[in-house]
């Protein structure tokens, strides 16, 4: 299977954060998953790709050329794809993918998260996506997606679009029991 983890790339985040992907990163290696992430060498991303390659594990890099000039790419990736834009990346992350983690992040993450989301929402695809809420870090992200439901601007079956762990084995047992959901957004 390949599990793509979206992430912060920020080298100044909580070592909780840290230590929760570099573990994540290990499991899906243990797993003999591929790992698919973007390419980062810092942050969240960093640390689930030496979690991965700790434990030996494919680990599938995409990056848009730029980031060569700004020393950001980790260089111990199994496969490194090379990018013009950053949307060519994430596209082909997401073709890449059969399962989406959202780790802790900031606004690259949060627009790599609403993108798979809306495309599946879309039917676009079927995959699972997970947000993984170490330590409550998308509480806040929740219930903003809570307050669009009760606004009415979203109906509560886009949030069932995905899920929600706590724990790395929450992650891994939503992955394990994963069962396909869509609705019809326009109702036709």
């Amino acid at each position: 299977m390949n599990i793509c983890v979206f992430g912060s790339s920020s080298e100044i985040i909580d070592k909780k954060y840290l230590t929760s992907a570099e573990s994540l990163g290990k499991k899906i290696a243990k797993n003999g998953d591929t790992m698919i992430f973007g390419a980062g060498k810092y942050g969240v991303m960093g640390a689930a790709a030496r979690g991965a390659a700790s434990e030996g594990g494919k680990i599938i890099g995409v990056s848009p050329e730029f980031f060569e000039e700004i020393d950001v790419i980790y260089e111990e990736c199994t496969e490194l794809i090379y990018t013009e834009t950053m949307r060519e990346r994430k596209a082909i992350m997401e073709d890449k993918s059969d399962v989406f983690i959202i780790c802790a992040g900031g606004i690259g993450t949060f627009e790599e998260f609403f993108e798979v989301l809306t495309l599946k929402q879309l039917h676009r695809h079927s995959k699972q996506i997970i947000v993984y809420n170490v330590d409550g870090y998308y509480d806040s992200m929740l219930a903003m997606m809570q307050n669009a439901v009760d606004e009415k601007f979203m109906s509560d079956e886009c949030n069932r679009l995905y899920t929600v762990a706590s724990t790395e084995e929450q992650v891994f047992e939503q992955i394990n029991n994963y069962v396909p959901y869509s609705y019809n957004k326009y109702g036709n």
